[in-house]
């Protein structure tokens, strides 16, 4: 009987224990993404600079693309980028979920993956801790855009 009781007790504790670490993965991330992106962000940039130029074997002609809308969990993500000079130079998301969590997480994410897809000219970009559905739209519609540039 002892025993049993034991073995209750831990199985409850371990059970508060995984509940209490999915509500801090899942839902208390707000300050850690804000502290903690940029960082990763510049280190990524300081660190990849160089390799930028082998990302992209073909060069890209000049115009505007409409990436295919790339579906996830939440809705769809869709970008359009611009190509001047052979270099994308400007991307805009057109299309991302909206409501809920999901403005919360695209209001914070969709800028940095923007930012450093110019930067590193390439849907080759690091993730956003928190913003995974995000970030597989975001880099699928961006790759099929790119695709459609080195056509």
């Amino acid at each position: 009987m002892m025993k049993k009781l034991s073995v209750l007790l831990i199985s409850i504790a371990v059970l508060l224990a995984v509940i209490i670490e999915g509500y801090t993965v899942f839902f208390d991330r707000k300050q850690q993404t804000v502290t903690t992106s940029p960082q990763s962000q510049t280190a990524s940039q300081t660190s990849s600079s160089g390799s930028s130029d082998g990302n992209n074997k073909k060069q890209l002609k000049n115009g505007t693309y409409t990436g295919a809308a790339t579906e996830t969990r939440h809705g769809d993500v869709q970008v359009k980028m611009v190509v001047k000079n052979n270099k994308i130079s400007n991307i805009t998301v057109l299309k991302h979920p909206e409501g809920g969590k999901s403005d919360e997480i695209n209001e914070q994410a969709l800028p940095i993956y923007t930012k450093e897809a110019l930067q590193k000219q390439s849907a080759k970009i690091n993730q956003v801790s928190g913003a995974t559905e995000t970030y597989g739209g975001f880099t699928g519609s961006l790759q099929d855009a790119i695709t459609k540039a080195e056509s």
